[in-house]
């Protein structure tokens, strides 16, 4: 179900910072799904001798448990617990990280009018550089911020303030993109003006707008002709 969309109205006039989440938001989320929910179930039920199924609610019961911290993208936490390599498991997937349609149209657009671009994401640094390797992304930010540095994810009261205190923005005149609603919930209180749900953050999965912040399907939405 679709449901009402709330349309972004943006002043770009307005707006000196960009803040970008990664996964979903910049890049095509499929990758991880197909990662944690089939690819690491398979290789952990080879591993331990059970059957898919049982590994598939195992795993998804210890996922459920760390959602919203920062063991939820700890690639060496999982590595640990699963008893398996997951960084080159994801190193030998990386053919299926894509970047999102219009997101390279939109960095350029940001770039053009001297906007501060900063990638934010609760990514692991090893799951970064990965993913950085793979799509030549790095070089389009003013600085790449994970939330491993600052010692908590975006969802959680705290996060934005430090961020504020380890790059200069203007709440009032802040973007923050996020396919994650309560990762703008958390923004929201902190008080960053404008906030945008990315409604679509896999290509396998269908479109979801947020009932609270305005929504894009892709960045082309934003950008002004």
């Amino acid at each position: 179900m679709i449901g009402t969309k709330i349309e972004p109205q943006l002043n770009w006039q307005k707006i000196d910072t960009v803040l970008l989440d990664m996964d979903g938001t910049l890049l095509d989320k499929h990758f991880d799904d197909y990662f944690w929910e089939t690819h690491v179930p398979e290789v952990y039920a080879k591993a331990n001798k059970i059957s898919i199924l049982d590994a598939e609610d195992k795993l998804l019961a210890l996922y459920k448990a760390e959602e919203g911290t920062l063991s939820w993208t700890d690639l060496n936490f999982w590595s640990e617990k699963l008893g398996l390599d997951l960084e080159t498991m994801k190193t030998q997937l990386n053919h299926l990280i894509q970047v999102h349609p219009y997101v390279l149209e939109f960095l350029e657009f940001c770039r053009s009018m001297g906007k501060k671009i900063y990638l934010v994401t609760n990514a692991h640094p090893k799951t970064l550089e990965i993913k950085m390797d793979k799509t030549g992304l790095a070089a389009e930010f003013s600085a790449i911020i994970c939330a491993d540095e600052l010692g908590m994810a975006k969802e959680e009261n705290g996060f934005w303030s430090k961020l504020a205190d380890k790059i200069d923005f203007d709440k009032q005149r802040c973007l923050l993109a996020d396919d994650n609603e309560n990762v703008l919930v958390s923004a929201d209180k902190f008080g960053i003006k404008n906030l945008v749900f990315v409604s679509k953050s896999s290509s396998t999965k269908p479109v979801s707008h947020s009932s609270h912040y305005p929504s894009i399907i892709f960045f082309n939405e934003l950008i002004d002709e």
